[in-house]
């Protein structure tokens, strides 16, 4: 399609085009996503509700941002910018003498893709028209990414190289954490257009990290030199800036790779390392001279959070690390072998008072390897000893044990034999894919006699939030004889190698649990509450109660229904927090909630993990950890008294019957202005009669006969609303609108049998 019958289309489409509602702050991308250390870059922020936006906040030290400008993406310009755009294209897609304007021109909107504007070619003019006013390119749009926000980011020249989390502060409170990578490489911004071999780019020279994003029907190419013998790795983060997409399939950007030499011919293509769906390419150099570089979407799809940084550099690249883990303070070295390494070994801490899964990393030239990840346990370690591919050749261990060992040729079996006694509760697992190895682990537990007591391929594993094919197993069984069993260790799909590593841990259960609390970033309304999302991982039978708590509450923070019951994997709390005066004004604060429970007669606490829940291509959920939870105290549009639970026991509910519960507020507004609502309630569970009290009010809470079940043990979510007229609202009989003005703290709850 040619530039006119595009602006024809895009003109019979009209230029108005629906907007979502607003919601809660949200980014969902930057561009760039990262900047060398000791510069300063401008970046853009899409996202959702970023209107307003007034501070950049990023995690560590050594990195500031300062909020430049908002925008509104290009196909959500106003009507009269779109008109001008067109308007615009209309004339310079006329030949140079027939050009002279006929009526006064519209002012061009202040966006990047419409500067030089005549210095573009037709071709490099269409694809401005279609970003702007193709209608197809609405099948594309996200109300998740409508708006955008100019940011710049200033990182100190001692600023640690790695990872951070890049926030927005809105009026409306803190947005999502997303990855903004610190580095040590020269970095570029990409400048459309650059999608042909003959686009007007500078020739880069390595090293050099180019950042950009594949927008609608795009892909990207960039000329570099490079010097035969070179040995290059080029290494894209598409996936890994944006984990999940939740209105696209597969649910992220599938990055390709694609290498050409100058006169076209395709050298090197990959589109994904292993199972990680951010391709890798490893390029030999083979002679002097330029070569083209191509990212694009494996299934040609494109839009603006695409976003994508992709590092070109002789730097060092791990492939294989073994051992994958170590005891917990022992002094640990593993083998590594790789692309561009000096080196063939690799210290690993094992420090106590840290994570059992870390990263480990080697260093060459001020350049890093990629992340090796590897895991640190308390139970004895061993590694395997070859031979052990059959019965006979098996190695014998003493319970508790972990095993190291690696599935290195096709189609190879590993076993390992222990006493077993009856009546014994044994848990086999395997930790590999977990730790970045490839291997799709299945397990067998036999006897004696060569029957096959249990087995496992694939065992979910809701903490590892960024796996998307779980292949790594697990197994509980009891023993039923006092005899020899075997433990059998291959790849589900017999394949192998020295990168097919595995940690193989037999034992007795160790009952234990995780606490994973979304969202990552909180708001919470002055003198009201917010509900959270508590996630309980429970690991080898752990069954109990667990309570959460906020040490040292910054701000009089406080919990609402801090009790996980037994049993329970899923829970909503509320975080509440009192009347402040400068609220919406302090900066937002680190929180930090434990986890307590009684495991095997012993109390242990568990620091709870900040995460986000992501949805997937429209169904499946992820939570994905963040590197911590940040609070903001928001301010309210009506002044409301704090509210309490007079008694924070959990209220028995009665099949059929009711119970009261009663809040306890001075200077509530008169009745007839407040209407209590159940957020989410469970199915019989319902709000009945309401009435004020001396000091604050009474609700009446009812299990309905042949809807609720009893025994339900559950967390009751209350808003207050107030209904108020619009403004200018001068006729009568128009319903009021509804306003939320608090959220009561969390109502822990318990259905029984109604005696």
């Amino acid at each position: 399609m040619n530039l006119k019958q595009l602006l024809s289309l895009a003109l019979a489409a009209g230029l108005a085009f629906a907007q979502s509602a607003p919601k809660r702050p949200y980014i969902g991308y930057l561009c760039a996503a990262g900047g060398q250390k000791g510069t300063v870059v401008r970046i853009s922020v899409g996202g959702q509700s970023l209107r307003g936006a007034k501070q950049v906040i990023v995690s560590g030290e050594g990195v500031h941002g300062r909020v430049i400008g908002f925008q509104r993406t290009p196909w959500l310009l106003s009507s009269d910018d779109r008109r001008a755009v067109a308007q615009t294209l209309r004339r310079l897609a006329r030949p140079k003498a027939k050009r002279a304007a006929k009526k006064e021109p519209l002012p061009l909107p202040d966006h990047p893709l419409l500067k030089d504007l005549e210095s573009l070619t037709p071709e490099e003019l269409g694809r401005v028209a279609s970003a702007f006013l193709d209608p197809r390119r609405r099948a594309q749009l996200s109300a998740q990414i409508a708006e955008t926000v100019e940011v710049e980011i200033t990182i100190d020249r001692n600023a640690e190289p790695g990872d951070r989390e890049l926030r927005l502060r809105t009026s409306r409170g803190l947005t999502n954490p997303v990855l903004f990578c610190v580095g040590t490489l020269p970095e570029i911004k990409e400048t459309e257009p650059n999608d042909y071999r003959t686009s007007r780019q500078p020739t880069l020279e390595s090293p050099f990290v180019v950042n950009g994003q594949v927008s609608f029907r795009d892909l990207d190419r960039f000329r570099f030199r490079a010097r035969q013998g070179q040995t290059l790795v080029i290494e894209a983060q598409a996936r890994r800036l944006v984990p999940y997409l939740a209105d696209a399939v597969p649910g992220w950007f599938q990055a390709t790779l694609a290498l050409y030499d100058a006169a076209g011919n395709e050298l090197r293509f990959v589109d994904d390392y292993r199972f990680d769906p951010d391709p890798v390419l490893f390029f030999d150099v083979p002679d002097d001279g330029e070569y083209v570089l191509e990212i694009r979407d494996a299934i040609h799809r494109g839009r603006e959070d695409f976003v994508y940084r992709v590092t070109v550099a002789e730097r060092p690249f791990v492939f294989t690390m073994f051992p994958l883990g170590a005891k917990r303070g022992s002094h640990a070295m593993a083998t590594i072998d790789g692309w561009n390494l000096d080196a063939q070994r690799i210290r690993l801490g094992t420090k106590r008072g840290e994570g059992p899964v870390r990263q480990a990393f080697w260093s060459r030239a001020k350049m890093r390897t990629n992340a090796v990840a590897y895991a640190v346990d308390d139970l004895p370690e061993r590694i395997e000893k070859e031979p052990n591919d059959a019965p006979t050749q098996t190695q014998l261990l003493s319970l508790p044990m972990i095993v190291n060992g690696r599935i290195s040729r096709a189609g190879e079996i590993d076993w390992y034999r222990f006493r077993g006694r009856v009546g014994q509760e044994i848990v086999v697992e395997i930790n590999a894919r977990r730790l970045g190895s490839p291997l799709d682990s299945l397990i067998q537990l036999t006897d004696a006699a060569g029957y096959v007591v249990a087995w496992n391929d694939d065992h979910p594993d809701r903490g590892a939030g960024l796996v998307t094919h779980q292949a790594d197993s697990y197994l509980r069984a009891t023993l039923l004889a006092n005899e020899t069993y075997y433990v059998r260790v291959a790849d589900a799909q017999r394949r192998g190698g020295e990168a097919f590593a595995y940690r193989l841990r037999v034992s007795q259960p160790r009952p234990g649990f995780a606490v994973i609390v979304t969202p990552a970033s909180i708001n919470v309304p002055a003198g009201g509450g917010t509900p959270i999302g508590v996630h309980v991982l429970r690991r080898d039978g752990f069954d109990g109660a667990i309570e959460l708590s906020i040490p040292n509450a910054p701000r009089g923070l406080f919990l609402g229904g801090a009790d996980v019951p037994a049993g329970c994997d899923r829970i909503r709390m509320t975080l509440s927090a009192p009347t402040a005066r400068n609220s919406g004004r302090a900066p937002p604060v680190p929180l930090e909630i434990v986890a307590r429970a009684k495991v095997g007669g012993r109390i242990v606490r568990r620091p709870v993990i900040p995460a986000e829940d992501m949805m997937q291509a429209f169904g499946l959920r992820h939570l994905v950890p963040a590197q911590q939870h940040l609070v903001d105290i928001t301010s309210v549009w009506r002044k409301v008294p704090p509210m309490r639970l007079r008694s924070a026991a959990r209220v028995e509910i009665p099949v059929g019957g009711s119970a009261r519960i009663e809040v306890v507020a001075s200077g509530l507004p008169a009745l007839a202005d407040i209407e209590f609502k159940l957020d989410d309630a469970p199915k019989g569970i319902a709000l009945g009669a309401v009435r004020m009290t001396r000091d604050g009010v009474a609700l009446t809470l009812t299990a309905e006969r042949g809807k609720a079940v009893a025994g339900l043990v559950h967390n009751l979510i209350i808003e207050a609303h107030v209904r108020i007229k619009s403004p200018g609202r001068k006729k009568k009989g128009k319903r009021k609108a509804r306003v939320e003005i608090v959220l009561l703290p969390a109502v822990p709850i318990v259905v029984t049998e109604n005696s």
